[in-house]
């Protein structure tokens, strides 16, 4: 018989700072062998960017589901329990491989207790996780590029995180972080929301990591974008990004050339730039320098 090669799947990855997206898809059904899935003690957590419309799951030997799932079903299991997998029809989905210590981590900071374990059924249609996974397709798609969370560590982390506390929230019975009585959180000292500033725009054209900027105030990851919001009314990546687009404005009133531009202020070329200045402002970099002469 002929050597047939079975379709591989595509795959993207994107690196948070504690957990690992994956993009998985397959536009052409296939029928290859059952795969192990490595067991460790860490969450997957898998949005259906599309419907998938058959596949098999076994469980330490035992054949435990075989059909499919909805566009923005979510499916959520311990890696520790010998999983193993095969995909029968195309598929397209988002991957959040969560290590415990790094869910630990997030409820240490919150100073609530551990999160045992989610109880979600297999095939919950959850719209949350599947905007938060599609928010990062940018980013899986180019992850050298900083455009709309393209690659922007801060970005990333600010939908990683997020991701993690809703399924908390929603799956592990963590406490609502909201405040009781529908009252504001509070929000940044003045030298916080300073210092937090400050370091963000001193690493205009860097990337740097969400806890990076809190350990800047004092803060958790996940009290110091809510108070960020709170005081400024922005996510410190929106913030940044505003930022970036005020320097362009700056140095495109000058004779530097637009690429250059684009470099000086933390974008990855032209087009980049060309892209966020035109969302900001309603003029493309050019059209706008030639309004000001």
């Amino acid at each position: 018989m002929p050597d047939v090669r079975l379709p591989t799947p595509q795959a993207a990855v994107l690196q948070a700072s504690d957990m690992v997206v994956v993009r998985l898809r397959q536009d052409l059904p296939t029928s290859r062998e059952r795969q192990d899935i490595a067991c460790q003690d860490s969450f997957s957590a898998i949005v259906q960017l599309r419907d998938f419309a058959r596949h098999e799951l076994w469980r330490g030997g035992r054949l435990v589901f075989g059909g499919g799932h909805a566009r923005m079903a979510l499916a959520v299991t311990h890696l520790g329990e010998g999983w193993a997998c095969r995909h029968l029809s195309a598929f397209d989905n988002v991957r959040f491989h969560i290590p415990r210590a790094a869910l630990d981590a997030v409820t240490e900071e919150l100073e609530l207790p551990a999160i045992s374990g989610f109880a979600c059924a297999r095939g919950t249609v959850d719209p949350v996780a599947y905007h938060l996974a599609s928010a990062l397709l940018p980013a899986l798609e180019a992850p050298a590029l900083d455009g709309q969370g393209q690659g922007n560590r801060l970005f990333v982390d600010q939908v990683a995180l997020s991701l993690m506390l809703h399924m908390a929230q929603t799956y592990g019975g963590m406490v609502s972080l909201a405040p009781p009585g529908g009252r504001r959180m509070g929000g940044l000292s003045q030298w916080q929301e300073a210092r937090a500033k400050d370091f963000l725009v001193a690493n205009l054209t860097g990337d740097v990591a969400m806890a990076e900027v809190a350990a800047q105030c004092g803060l958790s990851r996940s009290h110091f974008i809510k108070a960020f919001r709170e005081t400024t009314g922005q996510t410190p990546y929106r913030w940044l990004m505003d930022r970036r687009v005020d320097r362009a404005r700056d140095l495109l009133r000058g004779p530097l050339p637009i690429a250059e531009v684009a470099l000086a202020c933390g974008f990855a070329d032209q087009s980049h730039l060309t892209r966020v200045f035109a969302a900001a402002t309603g003029l493309p970099p050019a059209a706008w320098r030639r309004r000001q002469m």
